[in-house]
């Protein structure tokens, strides 16, 4: 394919990927009072600085239009959760020119297991949540009063799960090396404990939170994350061979 063929492909592919966003997004805004009431489970009902309404949650905004502003971006990130299984799949399709027979069949595998991986670590995210909530609220209570704002919890609350749900692609992305060979599971053994002391080290700065737990959690996930992407590029290399 020549260069201008290449950009009319991602282009089309593009427009699939922004289309799916957009219906997920429009179904999001039109439940948005459920997702609201879930996504603020997790706070802590002890809280001062959480009210409450007819027993339901609420917390403060800062201006006339801020809650339908909070709650149109929250429906788009909600959309960008729902369109995962076909933006990973336009991302193979526009990779898959480049992969031998043998690596294209990898397609569907490829999309069903991207989607597990990313919902698995957003129900790992939403668990770890009340952690980090719970420390950074109670922590100096004695000296501060906090006021939970609309625009800044749901920024935390989303950018928290995004960084749980992109660690857990983990064993994807190395997979997909593996069949394009740009890496091997020797490589991966022979380097283990520089790449997992870099992972530990990554973890304590891609989540939003100034709490001790979160890192913990995303660490010891990406340990295991990573001897399980061990173990898949072996077996791999194993039926292959």
């Amino acid at each position: 394919m020549s260069l201008v063929e290449h950009l009319e492909e991602l282009r089309s592919r593009l427009f699939f990927c922004v289309a799916a966003v957009g219906i997920g997004s429009t179904v999001a805004f039109l439940f948005y009072e459920p997702i609201l009431q879930f996504l603020l489970s997790p706070l802590p009902s002890q809280s001062n600085a959480l009210a409450t309404h007819n027993g339901k949650p609420q917390i403060a905004v800062t201006g006339i239009g801020e809650g339908f502003s909070v709650v149109l971006k929250l429906s788009i990130a909600v959309g960008i959760a729902l369109a995962t299984p076909v933006w990973l799949y336009q991302l193979w399709g526009f990779l898959s020119p480049a992969l031998t027979r043998r690596e294209k069949r990898y397609a569907l595998p490829f999309t069903l297991v991207g989607v597990a991986l990313f919902l698995a670590g957003l129900v790992v995210g939403f668990i770890t949540l009340r952690y980090p909530l719970n420390w950074l609220l109670s922590f100096g209570d004695q000296y501060f009063v906090e006021l939970i704002t609309a625009d800044n919890y749901f920024t935390f609350v989303s950018y928290f799960l995004l960084a749980f749900g992109l660690t857990f692609e983990l064993p994807l992305v190395l997979t997909f090396l593996a069949v394009m060979g740009v890496v091997s599971s020797q490589q991966l053994r022979k380097n283990r404990a520089a790449i997992l002391v870099c992972l530990w080290i990554a973890s304590c700065f891609i989540t939003p939170g100034a709490d001790p737990y979160s890192p913990l959690i995303i660490g010891a996930a990406c340990t295991v994350l990573y001897f399980l992407s061990e173990g898949l590029i072996h077996s791999l290399r194993q039926n292959q061979s």
